[in-house]
């Protein structure tokens, strides 16, 4: 891999993830086309995510710190319960448990939490099938169809007007299996998961808020995987620099996509975004059968 494939490689990344148009996808397409062989499996396509993680940071830090602070409440008080519990068991004392959820944002993070586990479970079971399909031009151009039909839909759903005290876990279980599933190249993350929060009634702007700090849980477990492998895996020393330059220019480029897509999704525009991932996937799909 050269630096200036790393460098379009970041690019696409950045301006993929977050636009409903499937970064994974787009990667492996440009990948088969031009014969791109970064000799360490998907690892550098996991530091490309990474990449795009940090401008989910530079956007919502203000409400991710605000999560991290009240996921420590929420385990806080959850342990405190249990001592209560054993006080009302063996010392006969009526000491009333505390509130749990007990405000918006503690609601926001067990709905994370839920979300995540149907994601974690699809993401580690398909695996190496999700590595197996980015090798060939076809299957990505089906998922892109996919994602086509997917954003039509997204614009043509009305405006809902759930924020985390209205959303149900039922809701929350729901889209991570949607996030599961959108592991295949060619399946937008974005277009899957936010289609998924506005046909479950989502405020848009919570959509949007909630499929990227959903993805956060789901990014770190990928890369937790894949960099356990480091060890085994021998990264040419000249690529660690391209490694490195196309992370930056994913998180540069992303954090840019992440402020238009609120926009976007908005004033309901993802049919121009359905139009392009139709035409991509077709040429996806025949140029399988030409080469």
């Amino acid at each position: 891999m050269s630096l200036l494939q790393s460098i379009v490689m970041g690019l696409i990344q950045g301006l993929t993830e977050f636009l409903p148009v499937s970064s994974s996808g787009h990667l492996a397409i440009f990948k088969n086309i031009f014969q791109v062989n970064t000799e360490t499996g998907i690892l550098f396509d996991i530091l490309l995510h990474l990449g795009t993680l940090v401008a989910i940071f530079a956007v919502y830090y203000r409400d991710i710190f605000k999560l991290i602070a009240e996921g420590f409440g929420i385990l806080g008080d959850a342990c405190c319960n249990i001592g209560i519990f054993f006080k009302h068991t063996f010392g006969k004392k009526e000491t009333p448990y505390k509130r749990v959820i007990k405000n918006g944002y503690r609601k926001f993070v067990m709905l994370v939490i839920v979300s995540t586990i149907p994601t974690g479970i699809i993401g580690f079971v398909a695996r190496d099938l999700v590595e197996a399909a980015s090798e060939f031009l076809f299957i990505p151009g089906i998922c892109l169809i996919i994602t086509a039909v997917l954003l039509l839909i997204s614009d043509r759903v009305p405006d809902g007007a759930k924020t985390p005290k209205n959303v149900t876990y039922t809701n929350a279980f729901g889209v991570g299996i949607c996030q599961g599933l959108a592991t295949m190249p060619g399946l937008s993350r974005s277009g899957t998961t936010i289609t998924a929060c506005v046909i479950s009634g989502f405020d848009r702007n919570f959509a949007v808020k909630y499929s990227f700090i959903m993805s956060i849980p789901a990014i770190l477990g990928a890369a937790v995987l894949e960099l356990g492998d480091v060890g085994s895996v021998e990264i040419p020393p000249t690529e660690i620099l391209y490694y490195v330059v196309g992370m930056v220019v994913a998180a540069v480029v992303g954090f840019i996509c992440m402020k238009t897509l609120l926009v976007i999704v908005r004033k309901k525009k993802f049919t121009y975004f359905a139009i392009y991932c139709l035409l991509i996937g077709a040429v996806s799909i025949g140029g399988y059968f030409i080469v």
